[in-house]
């Protein structure tokens, strides 16, 4: 099930007519008009999902900006546009698919490669920078905070992050495990979720396997959700409490988690700062346990 995180949710060149209609008409755009077509090219799932208030809100613009860009672009409204969008979500592009898509892109130039990937992260960063992404970055902390331990779900490329969350979190003086495992491993995972416990989840795409359990489990339970994504299945993606947007890059292109690890070091030191002197106590235990290991010695007397 890795392949579900190592791919993204568009469609194929040929039938993404999004975005070849971007790149014919987007000069034309006011600057609102290319945020939101920006942001539903990349998040594509969402957009499905949205209303045109909700899409207005989520890129800081009018709902009557959103059906004018949907028109701008040659679509008859909104709802003709997403209709392309269920078209292009309707067919898998695969990680080599959109490794082939970057190198043609990049060519063979190293320089290329390496600016390409500024560049999306410069992207990313600023649409993190909004009011309303900060804003669901917030409610998310508040979210968190009240647990007596957080879970964080991520499996595939996404399986590292949580286990490096878990680390930050721990070091904080925060009770955190990961939850990494895949096919039926993930049950002994989830044996010992329950009341107390929060739900961090980075899931992408398709509604895979363990994504589904995870959320199912945790809604069975009562446990709270925050959903860190840049397009999951609408179904699954609003039972989520809070749900961050996080870009892993251009449509059809290779995932880049910057964006995603961003969000989730912003989560851990708003944490940190809302447990007062937790973080500090957890910390210079740390230094003290260090201490220890280092100067330890074994006598067998």
């Amino acid at each position: 099930m890795e392949q579900a995180e190592t791919t993204t949710d568009r469609g194929p060149d040929a039938v993404d007519l999004l975005a070849q209609r971007l790149r014919e008409r987007g000069a034309a755009l006011s600057p609102g008009a290319r945020r939101v077509a920006r942001y539903m090219t990349d998040n594509r799932a969402q957009a499905i999902a949205c209303s045109a208030a909700e899409l207005a809100s989520r890129v800081g613009t009018s709902d009557a900006t959103v059906v004018r860009t949907a028109q701008a672009l040659g679509f008859t409204g909104l709802g003709d546009l997403k209709r392309t969008l269920a078209t292009s979500l309707s067919n898998e592009v695969t990680p080599a698919d959109a490794m082939r898509r970057t190198l043609a892109e990049t060519g063979t130039e190293a320089g290329s490669a390496v600016d390409l990937v500024i560049r999306t992260h410069q992207a990313a960063i600023e649409a993190l920078s909004t009011q309303q992404a900060r804003a669901t970055i917030l409610a998310a902390i508040a979210v968190l905070h009240p647990a007596r331990r957080v879970l964080i779900f991520g499996i595939g490329p996404s399986a590292p992050l949580a286990g490096y969350v878990a680390i930050l979190l721990g070091r904080t003086g925060r009770a955190a495990r990961a939850l990494d495992a895949t096919g039926i491993a993930l049950a002994d995972q989830l044996l010992d979720l329950g009341r107390g416990d929060a739900l961090l989840v980075l899931a992408y795409g398709r509604a895979y396997r363990e994504v589904v359990a995870v959320l199912t489990e945790a809604r069975r339970l009562g446990v709270p959700i925050v959903l860190v994504t840049d397009g999951l299945e609408a179904r699954l993606a609003q039972q989520a409490d809070v749900v961050v947007p996080a870009r892993r890059g251009r449509a059809q292109r290779v995932a880049l988690h910057g964006a995603t690890l961003v969000v989730l070091e912003a989560l851990v030191l708003g944490l940190a700062a809302q447990g007062g002197e937790r973080a500090v106590v957890a910390l210079e235990r740390l230094n003290d346990l260090r201490a220890a290991v280092a100067g330890a010695r074994y006598d067998a007397g």
